[in-house]
């Protein structure tokens, strides 16, 4: 019987920095459209219920608020759009390689 190596430990970070996802305070307005909860994966299917906007099922601050009041699903599922947010760029410039010196 062989032995596994045991997987290395993990150790806390020298500079007590967290591993949470850095958020910037903005003035950009969030919405959640679409729905994409796939309501098939069980079955290896796709289907998706057609829901078009995220409407809160209740007040904000509670559980109820991040149920969608049409579908029913979390609002983790629903699309997200940030009116502010710039749009993805990519520099696909006509230099060539040789030039970068």
């Amino acid at each position: 019987m062989r032995s596994h190596p045991e997987p290395p430990k993990s150790s806390p970070q020298s500079n007590g920095s967290s591993r949470k996802k850095e958020t910037k305070a903005s003035n950009a307005a969030v919405r959640y459209t679409e729905c994409r909860k796939n309501h098939a994966a069980s079955i290896g299917g796709y289907a998706v219920d057609g829901c078009r906007e995220f409407m809160a099922s209740g007040e904000e601050g509670t559980a109820a608020a991040l149920r969608c009041a049409a579908c029913n699903c979390h609002r983790s599922f629903h699309k997200r759009e940030v009116d502010d947010e710039p749009p993805h760029l990519c520099d696909y410039s006509s230099t060539s390689s040789s030039s970068h010196r």
